[in-house]
């Protein structure tokens, strides 16, 4: 008993539940490495005994818990000592009209009393100050407080008895911010996205282009790509992982998707720089033409190679005035993450990426030894900053040319779950995640061994003694140039799946996490980005999830062929488009799934068949599928959506995209591999190198390469998105013809 009670102390889970009346116990061994992993020695009963009496004592003596997070209408009760005295210190430092007198009126300070009532009172330094008059509780000024406006400020708190503490006070929005109008736009993989002006793989160029292009002729109001985030680099004898979701580092993007000719400096290359930058162009011509023309996949660490080797040229040539105060600008904005990155880059160009194995007290972010390789690798480092830089300036410039283009969102960023465990943030951040442990999946009906995604988790605990500043500051770093941002994985923001290293992911556990908080630090970063966010929520969710995500103005994610109606026996039938959810975004697939060309015609059966992905015979596969698709058409044609019968694939396409549009969706996004007919899937989960997942150029209906150039050109795209834009025009839930 004391174990499990040690355990839900600190959101550690005994047991789960992978199917309504089921509940399987999670081994004691798990418990006791997930406990380890969270700095608690459960390992023996005196260890448990120990450690119960030390977080009793904490709990007793402390006078603020480590953050504390307030929204409008919402503020946690605090035990603190008659006669507390609670001073709060915006994060700016500047005083300002806060709490509100009865008359509503805004004085210029005051005193609170416990019951949220005005008294007369001082400021100083910019500091409120807040009196408790009747011990035991702190909600009425907490609740006020909560009229400080939206920011990471600081809570101090003095009791009668001379004992002082300082809390992370996080001030958010209710809500996040939501796009006030419907809008429709494409969902793609930036790499697949090759145009006539690519290195061999889609680039930040691209993007602008595809940006500018849709908001201005198809009336796009955003563009959704995958994770830009900087990958750990290949080596000779491990090519870099082409997943964007494994990155190395989720606080900056990756250089390799730089459009090298839009750096200012290039043009100005002169000599023997613009000789061999010459020489690299056409190089990079070539290995984007055996994509586009000759079949070849997309060879990420070919195209860094020819970029890296450029962009050292380009170096060479000096800043002018305003770009060198620019550079500035964005170093000390990034500050200590960016050296952190940039640092990890340069040593891992020497030492390899597994910072593990580095030497001399590297694997220590701060120890001396890494302090000495800071002062050794000033140049290198300071070319990783610089690449950071230019990315962001890259990145900037497309979410500028979205929204000039008329788009009210733009760009749709990716977060990643995780990242990778031997990359820059697992080296940078080492205090924040949990060691030995890997995030993934329990088993359940699709999977009944589980899943392990090789990912470190956050700690919970870690996250809340920092007032959520690591988590805060990833997502600000995101929304730098972003209308929006996309969360893999969305109820991770409550709980996760750890997985003991060296276990199988059955022998998992979860994890909670403060919802309240995470939401909180989510809607106080998306508010000031005036950014909306969508939570992907696809899979098994935990009763109460999606409804608590809908309050807090979390868009959802629904796939079509996911979205049913079960009766209780089981049964299910496609969901009518008035019953959908409208806080959404709606798709028929996504990069995990099958193009909808291919769930049309039932390919992707005959794809995993031979790759010995299917758990029942072909032929039980087969017809289940032709089930599931007929019921779908026949609910497209009983709608009058799909006039030219059933026998046309590239009319049922258009069907379901006007089913999707007689939904109540916010947000509508067309899979952009799907209006050209393209029937491979991006990425097969469950495959490794039995698949060339994420290295797949779109192509057409037969698997022909297109360029960015031969979409645009499209007349099968161009007759979708047509009607796409005229169907998105019309009231959500009106009738398409």
């Amino acid at each position: 008993m004391g174990r499990a009670r040690l355990a839900e102390l600190h959101g550690v889970a005994t047991s789960y539940d992978p199917a309504p009346g089921r509940t399987v116990q999670v081994p004691e061994d798990t418990v006791v490495a997930v406990l380890a992993a969270l700095g608690v020695d459960a390992s023996t009963p005196r260890s448990v005994r120990e450690a119960l009496d030390r977080y009793d004592a904490r709990r007793r003596d402390r006078l603020l818990p480590p953050c504390v997070v307030l929204r409008p209408g919402k503020a946690p009760r605090l035990s603190l000592p008659e006669g507390t005295a609670l001073r709060v210190c915006p994060e700016d430092g500047a005083p300002r009209p806060w709490g509100r007198a009865a008359d509503g009126s805004l004085p210029a300070d005051g005193t609170l009393t416990a019951d949220g009532t005005l008294t007369e009172g001082a400021r100083e330094g910019g500091a409120l100050d807040v009196a408790l008059t009747n011990g035991a509780t702190a909600d009425g000024p907490l609740t006020a407080l909560a009229a400080l406006p939206p920011g990471a400020h600081t809570l101090l708190a003095e009791a009668p008895d001379g004992r002082r503490a300082t809390a992370p006070l996080i001030v958010a929005p209710d809500r996040m911010p939501l796009s006030p109008v419907r809008s429709h736009g494409f969902l793609v993989q930036l790499y697949s996205l090759l145009s006539a002006r690519s290195w061999g793989m889609g680039d930040l160029g691209d993007l602008a282009d595809l940006a500018a292009w849709s908001g201005r002729a198809l009336g796009a109001g955003f563009v959704q790509i995958n994770p830009l985030h900087a990958a750990v680099p290949g080596t000779p004898a491990a090519p870099t992982d082409p997943s964007p979701y494994r990155p190395s580092s989720r606080r900056f993007p990756d250089p390799v998707h730089l459009r090298i000719e839009d750096v200012p400096e290039y043009a100005q290359l002169r000599g023997r720089a613009r000789e061999r930058a010459d020489q690299l162009l056409e190089a990079a011509a070539a290995l984007r033409d055996s994509v586009l023309r000759e079949g070849a996949l997309i060879d990420r660490d070919a195209v860094w190679a020819l970029k890296r080797e450029a962009l050292e040229l380009v170096r060479t040539v000096p800043l002018s005035p305003g770009r060198r105060a620019a550079y500035c600008d964005f170093l000390a904005e990034r500050g200590q993450a960016l050296e952190d990155h940039a640092l990890w880059c340069a040593l891992a160009e020497t030492h390899g990426p597994e910072w593990r194995a580095w030497p001399d007290g590297l694997a220590d972010p701060r120890s001396a030894g890494t302090a000495r390789a800071r002062a050794e690798h000033l140049d290198r480092t300071d070319f990783h900053c610089w690449l950071a830089w230019l990315t962001d300036t890259q990145l900037a410039a497309a979410q500028r040319a979205a929204r000039e283009a008329g788009m009210g969102i733009g760009l749709v960023h990716d977060l990643a779950v995780g990242v990778h465990p031997s990359g820059a943030d697992a080296w940078a951040l080492q205090d924040v995640f949990a060691s030995g442990m890997s995030i993934g999946a329990p088993p359940d009906a699709f999977n009944s061994r589980g899943q392990d995604w090789g990912l470190p988790p956050w700690r919970p605990d870690a996250l809340a003694a920092t007032g959520y500043a690591p988590y805060r500051d990833l997502l600000r770093g995101l929304l730098r140039h972003a209308g929006a941002l996309r969360i893999d994985h969305v109820m991770g923001l409550f709980r996760l799946w750890w997985v003991p290293e060296g276990r199988e992911p059955t022998e998992g556990c979860y994890v909670r996490y403060d919802a309240e908080a995470m939401l909180g630090a989510l809607a106080l970063e998306a508010h000031r980005a005036g950014a909306v966010v969508i939570g992907e929520d696809l899979g098994t969710v935990e009763p109460g999830v999606r409804e608590e995500l809908e309050r807090r103005g979390v868009l959802g994610t629904s796939v079509m062929w996911f979205e049913r109606n079960y009766d209780g026996a089981g049964a299910a039938r496609p969901l009518a488009p008035e019953e959908w959810r409208a806080d959404c975004l709606a798709t028929v697939t996504t990069h995990d799934l099958p193009s909808t060309a291919a769930r049309l015609t039932g390919d992707h059966v005959e794809l995993r068949h031979r790759l010995g992905l299917l758990s029942r015979p072909l032929a039980e596969e087969r017809a289940a599928d032709a089930v599931e698709v007929a019921e779908w058409l026949g609910l497209l044609g009983r709608l009058g959506l799909l006039p030219e019968g059933p026998g046309d694939e590239e009319a049922a396409v258009k069907a379901v995209h006007r089913f999707l549009l007689r939904t109540p969706a916010r947000m509508v996004g067309v899979w952009l591999p799907d209006a050209v007919g393209d029937r491979r899937p991006q990425n097969l989960p469950g495959t490794w190198d039995q698949y060339p997942n994420w290295r797949l150029p779109i192509a057409d209906a037969e698997g022909r390469p297109m360029s960015l150039e031969e979409l645009v050109a499209s007349p099968r795209l161009r007759a979708l998105m047509d009607e796409v834009a005229l169907l998105a025009a019309r009231p959500s839930g009106a009738p398409a013809s």
